[in-house]
């Protein structure tokens, strides 16, 4: 076991403690003392989120216990995040803000068929591609700034404000705060940073049905939904399977970035023989000597307490392989291993280079995020649901 006990106080010095559903405060300008009035402040991730009154004041109440980003936003001040641990007692604070001073990014000239090409491929990286996806409208999307790195094969994007995306699929308004994006073509690596909060849809009451069956069909198999199971220790109940997977990286096979380089310096119909040469290298499988131990890991030996109510650690070695075998994948992911006997049931890999932590809300917080291979990792903005969501009881799949 690798986890160290005492992590969680370094990792977090900012995380306030408290123990309720409710939490109170007053925002103002740092230099000059004032209220702040009709700021945004939103719990990242949930469905909770008010505006501060003109005397700066705000509450947000009938909050779950969790571990949360609470973040402040209005134009003309710069974004305030803070970690706070919700629970029995009220939290209360006194938030003050610092003038924005605008950082000059690079200008990058560009023509309208520039700027539409990088929007789709942002749209297909951000906010996906499945079925869900054909049915998120973005209200602004000229809010979102983007730069393509011609050099690094890598596009660039942020927002000044929220970029704001209708799910018609799952029925919620979702508000951005686009603070760093990135797509790579040549480490094929998509990551963000941000906030986000999500309000209701007004729908009439098919509508209303739809988005239920949908929501729950989006959270049931989801990291969110295992991680849930975890603490609870109802792994099996739920319909997953935890299984320990062993592997090395492929020695016969070239690291991406250079596969990619030379695929597009092949490409050019006069070097048929290099191109196909690469174009194999590319169909070899990242991995090579990999064993499933199936028999299923008990809970106790990857999660650990913390010693803070609701809050948990996982820790283990090599990789966590994930079934659940209430669903069937329909992509086929060719790095994710799969034993011949094995039914195509959706499957992700977890890995990890240190402990990480996450709440009963089965959200993972901190600077020790986990990988995702295989089904988890398609997560987009359409499959995305708020960490305070919960599914009926018994309306799991079959």
């Amino acid at each position: 076991m690798r986890f160290p006990w005492i992590i969680l106080f370094f990792l977090c010095p900012f995380i306030t403690l408290a123990q309720s559903g409710i939490i109170t405060g007053k925002v103002s300008r740092a230099d000059m003392k004032t209220p702040v009035g009709q700021a945004n402040v939103f719990l990242s991730n949930t469905t909770s989120g008010v505006a501060t009154t003109d005397d700066g004041n705000f509450t947000l109440s009938g909050l779950k216990p969790g571990s949360y980003t609470l973040v402040v936003s209005i134009i003309g001040f710069e974004d305030y995040s803070q970690n706070v641990i919700v629970g029995s007692e009220p939290i209360k604070l006194n938030i003050e803000l610092m003038p924005k001073v605008n950082q000059l990014r690079d200008v990058i000239i560009t023509t309208p068929a520039n700027w539409k090409k990088n929007y789709e491929q942002f749209v297909r990286d951000f906010i996906g591609t499945d079925d869900n996806a054909k049915y998120c409208i973005v209200e602004n999307p000229h809010e979102v700034q983007l730069i393509y790195h011609r050099e690094k094969q890598e596009l660039e994007a942020y927002t000044n404000t929220f970029l704001v995306v209708d799910n018609l699929a799952l029925g919620y308004k979702v508000k951005f705060l686009v603070n760093e994006f990135t797509s790579n073509k040549l480490s094929r690596i998509i990551a963000y940073t941000g906030q986000r909060l999500f309000q209701e849809l007004p729908g009439s009451k098919k509508q209303v049905e739809e988005w239920h069956k949908k929501r729950e069909d989006a959270y049931y198999g989801s990291a969110m939904h295992f991680y849930r199971s975890l603490f609870a220790d109802r792994l099996a109940d739920e319909g997953f399977q935890m299984m320990k997977l062993t592997r090395m990286l492929n020695p016969n096979r070239a690291q991406e970035e250079e596969i990619q380089d030379k695929i597009k310096h092949f490409n050019d119909g006069h070097s048929r023989d290099s191109l196909n040469y690469w174009i194999d290298q590319e169909n070899l499988s990242k991995y090579f000597r990999e064993h499933l131990t199936r028999e299923p890991l008990a809970v106790a030996s990857v999660l650990y307490s913390t010693g803070h109510p609701g809050i948990y650690a996982v820790d283990f070695t090599d990789c966590l392989y994930i079934v659940y075998t209430k669903k069937h994948e329909e992509t086929d992911f060719k790095d994710v291993y799969r034993p011949l006997d094995m039914e195509n049931f959706e499957t992700s890999i977890i890995t990890t280079s240190k402990a990480y932590y996450f709440d009963t809300n089965g959200v993972v917080f901190g600077d020790n995020a986990p990988l995702y291979e295989g089904t988890w990792s398609k997560s987009k903005l359409s499959d995305l649901l708020p960490i305070d969501y919960t599914p009926d009881a018994g309306s799991e799949p079959q």
